[in-house]
């Protein structure tokens, strides 16, 4: 028999305490013509719900609200109690108007007093056009209740992030900077683990230094983290029970599991068979429970658990008395954890798998693999009475069974998927069907002599190539799947390619008079001449090796393979951009770029040159150009003239200065004396 320890502080929180008191209250009292409801589930405790909706309490959901009020009547009220998790204030609004409107529908809040906190803060700083100077920022799960309900509160920029590597992740992305001008305020839901809650207050801390942070973690789940972590540090075995939707149940679960990898975790009497098996294979348990677990639940449990049987004496009163080494059986899975599997094998015997021997693929992970209820078949390796265990190997079960899928995978050249597990001398491996394949370094598709290591822990397609009965030795190829891929690719591609059609590639390299773009497994090459509208006299001017562009088939042929590209367009042209933005008549600043005995270019747009004749620089008669303008100098113009045909432009300072002058010289002359006083 185990000892059990049941944490202090395990259980109803004070807020859930509260807020399921008043509801009992209400529900002792109530009329017989009155009807109650929660608003959501109360407390996320299935068996808890369960026996409210028994005693016709049910939960319904915001989009009921109005029909639930336009049916309530003073002589068949209706009262809504909203749950600990608290509401957003859309919904929180919607109810102070419905019990306004209809005298007999009301409503109790029954949200928990740091909740409340959170909203307040939300609140304050959303006020007075606050939002426009704040940013809120809210750690915790976006999809939680609680977290929509205080998040809603803000009519500001506001962000959730589930932990401190979300928010690193979002820092690195230059967070810090879209929120420059503003300061940021930070909360966290109540029940958010506290050593995650501590990194994101430092990291924030770190880029931030007015960042406002209000410590909102309820006192009552520190403390309840803080036992649970010193009571795992001290049991072979943890229970941690509380519903499937519970926050603070799951971050329970999690700190237990990683400083006391046999933790369980279960809702209530639904689980207590597992609870029974449990306690026969652990010196040493520990309880803990979430802030929505009644203490009815947590008392059954331990109950149940000081009360199991001890395991020889079930081996020799039931029909598996018989178990024996070298037997092979079936079992339901009962708990799973990354090290081992745990199996109910009937009559509550339990037999258990390490990991090692559920499969030889050393990347799998039982949890993501398995679950609770099913099925497995397994060889015995090794019975005690004493211990209470059964030992297992599942692969032994499995070899035979999965080395014949391998085989089978070869004969029809199937593709097979999986994870790349080891870089080992000469390849690397994966495992499929439970077996190992080794895929050669000239059959993994990288360059002779190339690094493998990249591969190792990425998902590759690959075809068994070779088997060996003998040992169970299998090769595959990640190539030929590679090759048939590219050239399924290629028929796709030459199957649909037609001259102008447009398509994005990748600039794969590039020569003195081109560049080529991998346009998705085929090539395609663009000409020097057609990358600019400019004269450049290489590739590089324009393009880089790994760009990502936009190009055209100008042309193409099928047999030789050959695709040419187009990457300039008409509307890239710079004479087409100038004539759609100017015409003869508009002043336009422009740049003085060169200049001839017989006037000076200026550079309007870029890619368009214009000519100010010498006659055209000034009012008067000049020697040279060089007399009144510099290289570089920006002055501006009057275009004059535009030669489509030619594509060129005549431009003109003389036209603008005679302009000014003629202006000037229509103005009044102004009065010289003052007029005579009346």
């Amino acid at each position: 028999m185990s000892e059990v320890i049941i944490a202090k502080n395990a259980g109803f929180c004070p807020g859930v305490r509260a807020a399921t008191e008043r509801l009992h209250a209400r529900m002792v009292n109530r009329e017989a013509s009155e009807r109650i409801v929660t608003l959501g589930h109360l407390i996320h405790n299935e068996e808890y719900n369960a026996m409210l909706a028994a005693n016709g309490v049910v939960a319904v959901t915001a989009a009921e609200l109005p029909q639930l009020a336009a049916d309530a009547t003073a002589a068949a009220p209706v009262t809504v109690f909203v749950r600990a998790h608290g509401i957003n204030v859309q919904t929180r609004k919607m109810l102070e108007e419905l019990s306004a409107a209809h005298p007999g529908f009301s409503f109790v809040d029954g949200t928990c007093p740091f909740v409340t906190k959170i909203h307040r803060i939300a609140e304050k700083y959303s006020q007075a056009g606050g939002e426009a100077d704040y940013v809120f920022i809210g750690i915790g799960n976006s999809s939680h209740p609680e977290v929509e309900g205080f998040m809603s509160c803000f009519g500001g920029e506001k962000y959730v992030f589930a932990n401190s590597s979300e928010l690193q992740a979002a820092l690195d992305d230059g967070f810090l900077g879209k929120i420059s001008s503003k300061t940021p305020i930070m909360v966290a839901q109540t029940t958010q683990n506290l050593t995650e809650w501590k990194k994101c207050q430092k990291l924030l801390k770190k880029g931030c230094t007015n960042a406002l942070i209000f410590d909102t973690i309820c006192n009552v789940t520190d403390s309840r983290q803080t036992e649970a972590a010193e009571l795992a540090a001290v049991c072979d075995g943890m229970i941690v029970i509380g519903g499937t939707e519970s926050s603070n149940t799951a971050k329970l679960f999690d700190i237990c599991q990683a400083i006391c990898p046999d933790t369980l975790r279960v809702c209530g009497a639904s689980h207590l068979p597992l609870v029974k098996t449990f306690s026969l294979t652990h010196r040493k348990v520990g309880i803990v429970a979430g802030a929505s677990t009644p203490q009815e639940i947590i008392e059954e449990v331990y109950k149940t658990m000081t009360e199991a049987e001890n395991f020889a004496k079930l081996l020799e009163e039931t029909e598996v008395k018989n178990l024996h080494t070298g037997a092979i059986v079936t079992g339901t899975v009962s708990h799973v954890s990354d090290t081992e599997l745990q199996l109910d094998l009937g009559a509550g015997v339990t037999g258990y798998i390490k990991a090692d021997r559920v499969s030889d693929d050393p990347a799998v992970k039982l949890t993501e693999q398995f679950k609770v209820g099913d099925s497995i078949e397994a060889k015995v390796i090794r019975v005690s009475d004493i211990e209470g265990v059964a030992e297992l190997d599942k692969r032994r079960v499995d070899s035979g069974k999965n080395w014949e899928k391998v085989v089978a995978a070869k004969e029809a050249g199937d593709v097979l998927e999986a994870t790349v597990a080891e870089v080992v001398k000469g390849g690397v491996t994966v495992f499929v069907f439970g077996n190992r394949v080794f895929i050669p370094a000239s059959q993994t598709g990288v360059a002779k002599d190339g690094d493998l290591s990249p591969l190792k822990g990425t998902d590759v397609k690959f075809k068994v190539i070779e088997t060996k009965d003998q040992g169970h030795k299998a090769i595959g190829s990640i190539r030929v799947v590679l090759r048939e891929e590219r050239r399924a690719q290629e028929e796709e591609f030459w199957g649909a390619i037609e001259e102008g059609k447009t398509y994005t590639g990748v600039v794969k390299s590039m020569t003195s008079y081109g560049a080529f773009v991998d346009l998705g497994g085929v090539d395609g090459m663009v000409h020097t001449s057609e990358l600019s509208w400019k004269h450049i006299k290489n590739p590089a001017e324009v393009l880089a090796i790994g760009d990502t562009v936009t190009v055209f088939v100008k042309s193409f042929d099928r047999e030789k393979k050959r695709i040419s590209l187009g990457y300039k367009t008409e509307e890239t042209n710079p004479w087409f951009i100038f004539t759609n933005k100017c015409q003869v008549g508009d002043v336009v600043p422009v740049k003085i770029v060169s200049m001839m005995p017989f006037g000076a270019f200026a550079e309007i747009i870029d890619g368009v040159d214009g000519l100010i004749h010498i006659s055209q620089i000034a009012m008067t008669r000049i020697g040279k150009p060089a007399d009144v303008l510099e290289i570089g100098q920006s002055v501006d113009a009057k275009i004059i003239e535009i030669d489509s045909e030619k594509q060129k432009v005549s431009l003109s300072i003389r036209a603008l200065l005679e302009e000014v002058a003629a202006a000037e010289a229509a103005m009044p002359e102004e009065a010289t004396e003052a007029p005579a006083e009346e």
